[in-house]
């Protein structure tokens, strides 16, 4: 479900198609800079109702979905 709702948000901000964003997919490949990544993140954030600190550990699809898990397990 979290991977199903963050293809939707990033296939929105770049434009391409949701089945077309994978675990393995990185940021940069979507042509996604810092900006569009905080964005994302804010939506996120409400959509999950946790935070997500962005760092540069931030690099695909499954850094961000990590981070969302652990958030979501420590509520």
């Amino acid at each position: 479900m979290i991977l199903e709702k963050i293809a939707e948000l990033l296939a929105e901000t770049a434009g391409c198609e949701a089945s077309d964003i994978t675990p393995d997919t990185k940021f940069s490949d979507l042509g996604i800079d810092s900006l569009d990544i905080v964005e994302l993140i804010m939506n996120i954030e409400d959509e999950f109702k946790v935070e997500v600190e962005m760092d540069q550990s931030l690099v695909t699809v499954s850094d961000l979905i990590a981070k969302i898990e652990e958030q979501v397990k420590n509520a």
